[in-house]
């Protein structure tokens, strides 16, 4: 499932992790005021600010929804997540908030990004934070996360899991098939089990924005694909949806008053069960 990054004397990361090319985990942590990013992300993620400046707000908006999400479901009894797309670890991240609600809840991150799993794994080494488990691999190969030891040990497929897609899934590419990806993943999963789903959207930028923006991301290691809310309602054929169904992640279930704007943020949330 890939190597452990290393790191080279002296501090410099070894050329496995490919620092000079900008990796969307890494930007996001920079939205988020993270600091486990390098040069090359910092100036990727000032273009894509500078094209649109809601980016920022929109990260922020999207980790909220995700723990608002990850409650939720908790709350059903939901106590194994698969969260693929994980990105670099921060406050509030899919064990802690699943945790809060059902300390025995079990949780396996995938990403690809070697970085990733380096200060995943730090972090999982700690006490306190229940049963977990980091692995490296890619959403465009769901057949391999479903394959891993990693997810064998530790989610019982007979029972229903959270599936976490956060704002990953528009970094598949129309001919990656995400429709098809998504539906091996479910697939694989027991009656019961949740999708947790955020995606990107250009509904409400104009189109030479939208433009800037995935230029910016053509350059990184992954690209990124705003689509409509049809084109994410699409994806959840044949699943019950949880009101308030697709909406901008800020109106998903929000726990006070949404500010102003909340319906046009360039990111959409939904909640969906598996009959």
């Amino acid at each position: 499932m890939g190597e452990d990054i290393s790191w080279e004397p002296g501090g410099k990361p070894s050329a496995a992790l490919r620092p000079e090319i900008p990796h969307p985990a890494r930007m996001y942590d920079y939205y988020l005021g993270g600091k486990d990013n390098f040069p090359a992300d910092r100036e990727a993620a000032e273009r894509a600010l500078a094209a649109n400046p809601e980016f920022r707000s929109t990260a922020r908006a999207n980790r909220a929804f995700l723990q608002r999400a990850v409650r939720h479901v908790a709350a059903l009894g939901i106590d194994q997540f698969l969260d693929i797309g994980t990105g670099i670890p921060t406050a509030g991240n899919t064990h802690e908030t699943a945790q809060t609600v059902t300390p025995s809840a079990r949780v396996v991150y995938v990403d690809n990004d070697p970085i990733v799993l380096t200060h995943a794994r730090a972090l999982m080494a700690g006490m306190g934070h229940g049963r977990t488990s980091v692995l490296q691999a890619d959403l465009r190969d769901p057949a391999a996360i479903l394959a891993a030891p990693e997810v064998g040990e530790l989610l019982d497929p007979d029972r229903p899991v959270a599936l976490v897609l956060a704002a990953v899934m528009h970094f598949l590419r129309d001919e990656d098939d995400p429709a098809g990806v998504l539906r091996t993943l479910l697939d694989a999963l027991a009656p019961g089990s949740h999708l947790i789903l955020s995606h990107g959207t250009a509904d409400f930028i104009p189109a030479e924005i939208r433009d800037r923006v995935t230029g910016v991301y053509d350059k990184a290691t992954a690209p990124l694909v705003g689509r409509s809310r049809a084109e994410v309602e699409g994806f959840l054929d044949g699943l019950e949806i949880l009101e308030p169904g697709v909406v901008t992640v800020p109106l998903w279930r929000p726990e006070g008053e949404p500010a102003e704007g909340a319906d046009r943020v360039s990111m959409y949330g939904v909640v969906a069960r598996k009959p």
